[in-house]
């Protein structure tokens, strides 16, 4: 074989690769890990089931550092991957200095926007974490004997302040005189991964009278998860069911369907609608965790009073009020 035909059949095996890939999809999740148990473990499920009910594969990345976020992104572009499916807030600007110079490429941001009028090739799906948030509160109330609850956040950003505001709504509109303490891990993505700093602030919040303390901090919830199991209080989880972390401790989790948004995602493929995508409770975007594992914890009166506010909601008898629609909360001063 001349080196011309090794040359040439080199290029077709790099083409052949490069063609399959126009096929498939990429995942990026953000930092915190992909099997976090919460956040990015949810988008790997989506993706699992993908390939698992399609028999398509797909290419992902765990980012190690903030610088990586633009690299991954053109390197998946230019591999030909479509669409390239990135989960955490951060990711949105990224994708708008990127996106221009891959048109053909359909890029999904979950939990962050791009501006449609600017990146036509770009999908933003944002979910109304409040409204969920607002029921498991509600929840937290009425479990709660102390009368004092407790919200742990990550990383302090608008988002995170957004489930706390529903929380914290949730609690008031079942106890108004109930005392909800909040606390955020840190201000940078470093927040997101630090369970002992979780166990911290939930130690803290214990020592304070909470009884029931949620946790959306991503990784750092575990900590979170684990100490309040450990003092003998409840715990609500975030995102991905999490009830069985610790079962007989755990009232809940809130649930965050970041799983259908990636399955969805690559289920369209090249063919997705790109623009602004919100999901809520009418689309089950978001919701309350119920399983073998806490049915124990919820009464039938809890039950009802969670399903008769999420028809309320639905309905817009029953307002939530959402702190990133003008950064305040009518129930918790941050």
């Amino acid at each position: 074989m001349t080196f011309m035909q090794k040359t040439l059949g080199t290029v077709a095996a790099l083409a052949l690769s490069a063609g399959a890939a126009l096929a498939d999809p990429a995942l990026i999740y953000d930092l915190g890990g992909k099997f976090d148990k919460s956040f990015n473990e949810a988008a790997f499920n989506g993706a699992d089931r993908w390939a698992k009910e399609t028999g398509g594969s797909y290419r992902d990345i765990e980012l190690q550092s903030e610088a990586q976020r633009e690299q991954a992104l053109r390197r998946f572009a230019e591999a030909g991957f479509n669409p390239v499916v990135t989960t955490g807030f951060s990711m949105s600007s990224p994708i708008a200095a990127v996106a221009a110079d891959y048109p053909d490429t359909k890029f999904v941001t979950i939990d962050g926007f791009v501006d449609p009028a600017e990146h036509p090739n770009v999908l933003s799906i944002l979910f109304e974490e409040h409204t969920g948030s607002y029921l498991v509160g509600m929840m937290a109330a009425m479990a709660s004997e102390t009368g004092t609850v407790g919200f742990v956040g990550g990383m302090d950003i608008p988002l995170i302040r957004k489930f706390a505001c529903g929380y914290a709504q949730g609690v008031k509109a079942v106890n108004p005189d109930a005392t909800v303490i909040s606390n955020m891990t840190g201000t940078t993505p470093a927040a997101w991964n630090d369970p002992v700093k979780g166990s911290e602030l939930a130690k803290a919040q214990i020592s304070q009278g909470a009884d029931v303390i949620f946790a959306a901090a991503g990784g750092t919830g575990l900590g979170v998860l684990q100490t309040a199991a450990d003092e003998g209080k409840m715990a609500i989880g975030v995102d991905s069911n999490q009830n069985y972390l610790h079962p007989g401790n755990m009232l809940t989790s809130m649930l965050k369907r970041v799983d259908v948004a990636v399955f969805d995602a690559m289920t369209a493929g090249a063919d997705l609608e790109t623009g602004v995508k919100t999901l809520g409770l009418a689309e089950d975007g978001v919701g309350v965790a119920m399983d073998d594992n806490n049915a124990d914890l919820v009464s039938e009166e809890m039950t009802a009073a969670v399903e008769e506010a999420k028809a309320a909601i639905i309905a817009g008898e029953t307002e939530v009020h959402d702190y990133s629609s003008d950064d305040s909360c009518p129930a918790l001063n941050f």
